[in-house]
């Protein structure tokens, strides 16, 4: 079937912005109304709005109010001039506000009349950052797993040594130390073999990430029955090839965290969704998975936010500071990533994972 010559511009226009999809930049094109024509999936992820909704509707109702903007925009169409803005805040109702350097480019591309390309300014800042946490974090996990490595065997001895003199031992009374000894000696090499089990082999089979989290779900209420904890799940996302007994203690570790800092009462949200064009252990993946642990607790400490996820680094008294360092440890071996936000109230883990086989670059 021969298409009509109304047919003839769309079809030139679909394919001329074809290879916008696979940018990382976001990129939003507007006709002389300033009505959005097109929109890439990095810009769809950016501003946190499908493709449906976005096309067809103002751009200023997209970005809400964006600080000069609306005058940079109409200078472009009228003038027919390229505009450069950098860190051009966005605000929208209960969202973070965006920081983005913006360059507005006229194009002959019709219905399109201005092309414009967001760039988070903070990118390439956080992206070195995580580079580098990443990479004295992993440093002081070897630090600590040959440190584990060297005290098994003096504590093995210890162990051993206490069971033989608790056997010449008569009275009871004196047994009583030994048994101490031998008590504390075991709680040492649980810890120890916690610490060199955190890069054990990892099994992947295909699985629903919502089974894993309604496994960790009953497992919190069971340990904690007074927090309530929500679900907020993306039923559309695909299965996806990972390792399901390392996802569930790295959930579970969070979720248990939250839970002790609220002190077993308050609330845990579960929530996935889809991210696109995401850049996880530097490879571009077309599609994620974004699981998100949020708690309504006091939140983290100021002084140990940073090193959250060192190993034995712990914001509550008694605990092991081991949860955090292996939900990371599984997660980087799933060549995902996990992040942190948190103020008093509200304090969300992010974990990213990629539900696609990286792009090229």
């Amino acid at each position: 079937m021969t298409p009509s010559n109304s047919d003839l511009p769309r079809a030139h226009f679909v394919e001329q912005t074809q290879g916008l999809e696979l940018l990382s930049s976001a990129i939003i094109m507007v006709d002389n109304s300033l009505t959005v024509c097109y929109i890439n999936p990095a810009a769809e992820n950016l501003f946190a709005v499908g493709n449906r909704q976005a096309l067809g509707r103002a751009l200023l109702h997209l970005l809400g109010e964006a600080t000069g903007i609306k005058a940079a925009l109409d200078s472009a169409l009228a003038h027919n001039w390229s505009y450069t803005g950098q860190n051009v805040v966005i605000r929208r109702p209960q969202q973070t506000a965006l920081h983005l350097d913006c360059t507005v480019t006229p194009v002959e591309l019709t219905p399109a009349r201005l092309l414009l390309e967001f760039r988070p300014i903070d990118a390439q800042l956080r992206v070195a950052r995580e580079e580098r946490l990443i990479e004295q974090q992993q440093a002081n996990r070897e630090l600590i797993r040959n440190l584990a490595h060297e005290i098994k065997n003096p504590l093995g001895g210890i162990r051993g040594s206490a069971q033989l003199l608790e056997r010449e031992l008569d009275d009871p009374e004196w047994r009583e130390y030994t048994q101490v000894i031998i008590a504390e000696a075991d709680r040492l090499q649980d810890l120890m073999n916690r610490l060199l089990n955190s890069h054990r082999m990892m099994h992947p089979m295909v699985l629903n990430i919502h089974d894993v989290l309604e496994r960790v779900s009953r497992l919190v209420q069971a340990e904690f029955p007074d927090v309530k904890v929500k679900r907020d799940y993306d039923v559309s996302l695909p299965q996806l090839t990972a390792d399901r007994e390392q996802l569930i203690q790295s959930v579970l570790n969070i979720a248990r965290n939250a839970a002790q800092a609220m002190d077993g009462k308050g609330e845990i949200a579960l929530r996935t969704r889809a991210a696109r064009q995401v850049t996880l252990a530097k490879r571009r993946h077309k599609l994620a998975l974004e699981l998100q642990v949020i708690d309504n607790g006091p939140g983290i400490p100021d002084d140990i936010r940073d090193k959250i996820f060192y190993p034995l680094v712990s914001g509550r008294e008694g605990g092991s500071g081991l949860g955090l360092s292996i939900a990371q440890s599984f997660v980087e071996q799933h060549q995902g990533t996990i992040d942190l936000e948190s103020v008093p109230g509200r304090t969300c883990f992010t974990i990213m994972l990629p539900l696609t086989q990286p792009n090229p670059g």
